[in-house]
């Protein structure tokens, strides 16, 4: 008895990873979205896909003609000459002659059925193994009513099924949409939607509605349109990723702020960096890259708030040379634009470059960016949990920047992640004889123990962190009070 035949892959990167290997062969499937959603572009890739195993495919049109069709194609790069037959089914001639028309009684029954006689015939001629029929808002609007239309899909799925083809029939959505008569006869129902924010590029995303006798992953998948077609980025669940991993600290190679952290941070944990603009989080966050990547290992850093060459510029007096890191192959850099990303493109963007098991080290920089990126969504932090529980369990030390409003004071955080992060440091400025000065301090350290001393830490040159601050008091309010006389301080934790 032989086995169940593999399943038929998409070629749209990401779908087969959501579809858990790609649709079962030899069964009917429906792709649906409102027009300009990307239904064409992911069934040509399914096509295409066939003609590199060596199975040929067949597109059947309603809605597009074949020169737009090979149009649409080149537009991506493709070419589709020989590997794809298209099949234009257009109105007969005698349709579009007043003088033919009939005016008592409409054929649609035999349109209907010259119709479908006439996409029977070309599976037959071309033997196709797949097929793409696009789109069912034609064959609706001749069926006329529900009844028919029904018994013609059911006509068409016996028919494939006899042939043995595996096919995708696309919907536009632009007829009854209340019609489900599709997704009661399919194996398999996608759904692609697009959405437009207030500002940045339109969003779009991908749910798999039904999937009949198979599993799937559920949810709300990204995805985008670019030269070289469709490409989707499946929801990232945390709990499917775990890799084995040797436990230890890692240290920013300043001995007071290890100090400070207990003697470092806990590799496969996350850090939070929180103070105002200008505070020296990401200047923090470069020791931590830099200490990695004398370890041995290597470093990832996403960067929404500054552009690349300042950000080179800056840190190149600070002992920090970026640009050298990045040409030895030690330290990717990702320059990110808020209003042309997706939390799914994020995420699969991290994931890329912690796969082969050598980054040890990611900076997000800042989580105000990655907020900006998706103004109008209320998954900020389940994207944001998921994401650090992946670095987590990959061995990754992840550092993430939130710059709260205002500079001294009572500040607010633009979204509270605190209670997600291992480990919180805290930055503040703070007002002493006459100056502008900064502190640093763990609030938070879930793995160990920690100093719960202040400190204070300036920059010259690079990052120095001074002796706790016991003659003030107030320090975190950024309005301290001077002591008449130094206090004790009391032993820091563990000491």
């Amino acid at each position: 008895m032989s086995g169940p035949k593999p399943k038929a892959r998409t070629g749209v990167p990401g779908l087969d990873d959501i579809l858990l290997g790609g649709l079962a062969a030899g069964r009917l499937f429906l792709l649906e979205g409102s027009p300009g959603t990307g239904k064409t572009t992911m069934a040509l890739s399914f096509l295409l896909e066939g003609a590199k195993l060596g199975e040929r495919g067949l597109y059947v049109t309603f809605s597009e003609t074949e020169r737009e069709l090979r149009a649409g194609a080149e537009s991506h790069g493709w070419d589709i000459d020989d590997k794809i037959d298209i099949f234009e089914i257009v109105p007969p001639e005698s349709l579009l002659d007043s003088s033919h028309q009939q005016s008592l009684l409409y054929s649609s029954d035999l349109e209907l059925g010259e119709t479908t006689k006439h996409i029977f015939d070309a599976v037959e001629r071309t033997q196709a193994e797949r097929v793409v029929v696009d789109s069912l808002s034609e064959i609706r609007l001749l069926a006329q009513d529900s009844l028919r239309y029904r018994r013609q899909i059911l006509a068409l799925k016996h028919y494939f099924a006899r042939q043995g083809a595996t096919v995708l029939l696309l919907d536009d959505l632009t007829a009854d949409t209340l019609d489900k008569t599709v997704h009661s006869v399919a194996a398999g129902v996608i759904r692609l939607e697009e959405m437009s924010p207030d500002y940045g590029a339109e969003r779009r995303r991908a749910r798999v509605i039904k999937y009949r006798a198979q599993g799937f992953r559920g949810g709300y998948h990204d995805f985008v349109i670019r030269h070289g077609g469709a490409h989707i980025f499946p929801r990232l669940v945390a709990a499917e990723h775990r890799r084995d991993f040797k436990r230890g600290r890692t240290g920013s190679g300043i001995s007071g702020l290890d100090n400070l952290l207990g003697g470092g941070v806990e590799r496969g944990s996350s850090t939070l960096l929180i103070g105002p603009a200008g505070a020296g989080k990401s200047l923090i966050a470069l020791q931590f890259v830099a200490q990695a990547i004398r370890d041995g290992g290597k470093a990832a850093m996403f960067i929404f708030d500054e552009e690349l060459g300042l950000l080179f510029e800056r840190a190149k007096p600070l002992g920090f040379d970026l640009a050298a890191l990045q040409a030895g192959g030690r330290l990717v850099i990702n320059q990110l634009d808020a209003a042309e990303l997706s939390p799914g493109e994020f995420s699969q963007r991290v994931r890329d470059a912690v796969r082969d098991g050598q980054v040890s080290t990611v900076v997000i920089d800042s989580l105000n960016g990655y907020q900006a990126s998706m103004p109008q969504e209320n998954s900020l932090i389940l994207h944001m949990h998921e994401l650090l529980q992946f670095c987590n369990r990959q061995g990754v030390s992840t550092f993430l920047t939130v710059a709260q409003h205002g500079l001294v004071g009572d500040m607010k955080s633009p979204v509270d992640v605190t209670y997600l992060a291992d480990a919180v440091i805290m930055l503040r400025f703070f007002e002493a004889r006459g100056s502008v000065r900064r502190a640093i301090s763990v609030i938070k350290k879930r793995t160990g123990k920690h100093e719960d001393t202040i400190r204070e830490f300036w920059i010259d040159g690079g990052l120095h962190v001074g002796e706790p601050l016991v003659e003030f008091h107030g320090v975190l309010r950024g309005t301290p009070v001077l002591y008449d006389e130094a206090v004790p301080v009391r032993p820091a934790a563990g000491g």
